[in-house]
């Protein structure tokens, strides 16, 4: 349910961001350091809200990859501890017990 409010949250933000930048279309003086440029508003508006989705969806995947990674890591510690409860002498104790059952049933 939490994913589809935010997809909803997400399309709105969306179209009221292309309203606004559909409203704003008269050109602007855009300074990149080393030239001034004159653009639409429209495209910095949209292509702003581009780059804020890019860097976003950025760390979304990288936090996506650290978490695959820690779960990765868990996962192996657990089988390395359930492996360590079984150990050999647990086994032949286990062996014992079933040689015990196979006799007393013959």
């Amino acid at each position: 349910m939490r994913i589809q409010w935010s997809l909803i949250a997400g399309l709105i933000f969306a179209l009221l961001t292309a309203l606004f930048a559909v409203i704003n279309v008269d050109p602007v003086q855009v300074n990149f350091g080393f030239d001034v440029v004159n653009i639409p508003l429209i495209l910095v508006i949209i292509g702003c809200a581009l780059i804020g989705g890019v860097i976003v969806g950025s760390y979304g995947i990288f936090r996506q990859y650290k978490l695959q990674k820690q779960i990765k890591g868990l996962t192996a510690e657990l089988t390395k501890l359930r492996d360590a409860n079984t150990t050999p002498e647990s086994l032949n104790i286990e062996n014992e017990e079933i040689s015990a059952n196979r006799s007393t049933e013959l």
